[in-house]
């Protein structure tokens, strides 16, 4: 039976500014609340997060788990998709060009969140997308887009198409594939994250349980935004900077050393 492989060790602290580093310890503390949620998909999707004052990106290395991703080991690539720093690990080219596709058009985006969860994709598989029946989807469909399925997004043509999907909404729903959102901080991107895989959650439960849905009313809808300014404390974005702290301590008694 052959030794299990061992991982380089990685130590990029004093080789970045505080600010990258900063990025990437929340980064990699991301991708690890992430597996501790069971939102993973082995070493598939994909996180990614910009360097302060540039237009490159962090993302994960292609072969670890997400559990396993620490600060330094996340690999910085510009928007060609060129490693800016040495690195042992590749990336996942999927996910370059959707990543890279957001960060092109989207200067107010500061992190983009992938997933593959059999709830995401079983609601994404579905002709009328996010039902407005729980409160979770309303702060979603406060700002919603969807992008069809053209296969493993690795036609970079696909790009332009996904980008005009998108506009200016930080919630995507890919039909046939998954989940995304996309906001000005990995806290904020993350919260998004939970709030849109705990509304395909409830719907999923909700239609299995065989009953006429309620669907919450239009006016109500029409009022989501400033529903989520008053409730998280945030004019914009979702205010995930509240929760965050939290989640790090959770995690740093659950998976400890991201910030490696």
């Amino acid at each position: 039976m052959p030794a299990p492989q061992v991982l380089p060790q990685l130590n990029l602290k004093d080789q970045v500014s505080a600010a990258e580093w900063q990025a990437r310890v929340d980064l990699a503390a991301c991708y690890r609340l992430i597996a501790m949620y069971g939102w993973d998909d082995l070493i598939f999707t994909h996180i990614s997060a910009k360097v302060p004052g540039t237009e490159d990106f962090l993302i994960n290395p292609f072969g670890l788990m997400f559990h396993e991703i620490t600060a330094s080991s996340l690999v910085k690539i510009d928007l060609a998709g060129n490693k800016l720093m040495d690195s042992p690990f590749d990336i996942n080219p999927a996910g370059y060009t959707i990543h890279s596709a957001v960060h092109e058009v989207r200067p107010d985006v500061a992190c983009v969140l992938h997933i593959h969860t059999p709830a995401g994709i079983a609601v994404s598989a579905q002709k009328q997308g996010l039902l407005p029946i729980s409160q979770q989807s309303l702060f979603v469909l406060s700002s919603l887009a969807y992008h069809d399925y053209e296969g493993v997004a690795l036609n970079h043509e696909e790009k332009a198409r996904l980008q005009a999907d998108l506009g200016q909404a930080n919630f995507m729903i890919l039909p046939n594939h998954g989940l995304l959102t996309a906001s000005s901080s990995i806290a904020d991107t993350f919260l998004m994250m939970f709030t849109l895989q705990r509304a395909c959650e409830i719907q999923i439960m909700a239609q299995a349980g065989g009953s006429e849905l309620i669907h919450i009313p239009q006016q109500i809808l029409d009022g989501a935004k400033a529903m989520v300014a008053g409730v998280m404390r945030s004019s914009q974005g979702m205010g995930g900077s509240l929760p965050w702290p939290a989640l790090l301590r959770k995690l740093d008694l659950q998976n400890p050393g991201y910030a490696d």
